[in-house]
């Protein structure tokens, strides 16, 4: 197997565990879509943060684009709103 073929196959494994994480946590009343969304953006921000520091020398700067941001925001937001009613199928 090559390795784009192996990424390839990590990535959807990882976007089918996605949905089917975020179908038990807001199924189940474990925590509101609006809490969802918020830990996972929180979750998300705190990640990348990270993974910026790590790899960017210290004397660089990476300027923050809020046009991404706020777009991420309006995917997010509204796709927890949707897990809660959407089949299961159709959210993967």
């Amino acid at each position: 197997m090559t390795r784009t073929t192996l990424y390839t196959v990590l990535a959807l494994i990882a976007f089918a565990a996605n949905s089917v994480l975020c179908r038990l946590a807001l199924s189940r009343g474990v925590i509101d879509p609006t809490g969802f969304s918020a830990v996972r953006l929180l979750a998300g921000a705190g990640t990348l943060a990270v993974l910026v520091r790590a790899s960017t020398p210290s004397r660089d700067s990476v300027a923050p684009s809020w046009t991404s941001a706020f777009l991420l925001f309006l995917y997010a937001v509204p796709f927890s709103f949707a897990y809660a009613s959407l089949d299961t199928g159709t959210g993967a």
